[in-house]
């Protein structure tokens, strides 16, 4: 009887569920609504609450986050005052100062240790992040062996559309992402995989390998999915920005080279990063100064901390600099927001450059230290590749 009781209750409870789920779906579209005038409607339904907010990034910083207003049934509404321009949001609701997400919208994103909905406004600036009919390369996770760092670590690689039915070589570039990131970042928050699809089917970039690793020397993968478990994603890692993932690059750039059809020449290969990966970038290229034609800096950190500054891979990039640019790299090339917080870093190596008179192109945009830069230099640069 016990048992039959709970299932009654049980059933009773789903079935409750369901048809408040039902009412909510019944009475709203999914959420969030982008209006016909691009202006944007949230809606969420708590009967219960005292107050709903709304937050992310399409508010301005004096905007976040917004309160929403009750209908009277529960249904808490919010719609921005003005159209929303172009680009991929990021969102989550306030219920009486408890951040929840969004139960009608499947789409979410987790940013180190933490998770938020996302919505897309078309426009000419999202036009590339889209999933459209063209041939679509293969993305791999892929497994390698890191004599260096003493671990089998996982790398994401994307091969372009027809890699796996030709005999074609290709050139390639290695991506690199931000302190906090992992492997999936580029693919996840760059929308790294439509852009290289849609740009190649183009014809605005040239076909190419794309090697996404993981830049945390202390990681074998990303959260969940390496031999650590339910560890809860931290910012910053053991090793972080110490040389060490630097110095051990060439177990990627080997194993890739080894197995995959690629251009093994100078010209044949780029680097380029984000932040913490800009930094890599940086420090890769100048160390390897034979290995790299195309280099790309995208909000990068420039100075090592303290207590590395005497690794010989950050203490002597001043001649390692000069023997770079005495190889005369194809492209150096850096991006940064006009309202980056590392915009001075990035204009005292400008400086530095230009008294030294290395060439560079430079590349800057409206924002800060955002992926809404980042996938504007990801265009911007492979567009300029293996020329």
């Amino acid at each position: 009887m016990k048992r039959l009781a709970a299932l009654i209750l049980s059933s009773f409870l789903c079935l409750s569920l369901m048809a408040q789920k039902g009412w909510y779906r019944d009475k709203t579209d999914p959420m969030p609504v982008i209006n016909p005038d691009k202006t944007v409607t949230f809606r969420y339904y708590a009967p219960n609450a005292d107050t709903v907010e709304v937050n992310g990034d399409f508010l301005s910083k004096a905007e976040r986050p917004a309160l929403m207003k009750n209908n009277g049934n529960g249904l808490w509404e919010y719609t921005t005052s003005k159209p929303v321009k172009p680009e991929i949001y990021t969102y989550s609701y306030i219920v009486d100062n408890q951040k929840v997400l969004d139960p009608l919208n499947m789409f979410v994103w987790r940013n180190i240790s933490d998770l938020y909905n996302i919505f897309i406004i078309p426009g000419e600036k999202t036009d590339n992040y889209q999933i459209k009919d063209v041939p679509h390369g293969t993305v791999s996770a892929v497994w390698y062996s890191s004599p260096s760092l003493n671990m089998n670590r996982r790398m994401m690689v994307y091969t372009p559309a027809g890699y796996e039915n030709s005999r074609k070589k290709y050139p390639v570039l290695y991506l690199l992402h931000g302190m906090g990131g992992d492997e999936t970042a580029w693919l996840d928050f760059g929308r790294a995989a439509q852009i290289l699809d849609n740009l190649i089917a183009k014809g605005d970039i040239k076909p190419m390998i794309v090697v996404m690793p993981n830049g945390n020397p202390s990681q074998e993968a990303a959260p969940l999915e390496n031999s650590n478990g339910y560890n809860l994603p931290l910012f910053y890692l053991p090793k972080t920005m110490d040389g060490e993932f630097e110095a051990s690059f060439t177990d990627i750039t080997s194993f890739v080279e080894k197995n995959y059809r690629t251009i093994k020449k100078k010209s044949a290969r780029a680097i380029a990063g984000l932040s913490m990966g800009g930094f890599h970038s940086l420090y890769i290229s100048a160390y390897y100064p034979k290995m790299f034609g195309y280099v790309g800096l995208f909000s990068p950190a420039v100075s090592a901390q303290e207590e590395s500054k005497d690794i010989p891979i950050y203490r002597d990039i001043d001649l390692e600099w000069k023997a770079q640019m005495e190889k005369s790299p194809p492209l150096y090339w850096i991006g940064i927001g006009n309202k980056d917080p590392l915009y001075q870093e990035v204009a005292a190596l400008r400086k530095k450059f230009d008294l030294c008179a290395y060439p560079y192109t430079y590349y800057e945009s409206e924002g800060g230290h955002v992926w809404t830069c980042w996938r504007i230099y990801l265009e911007e640069f492979t567009k300029l590749l293996f020329k």
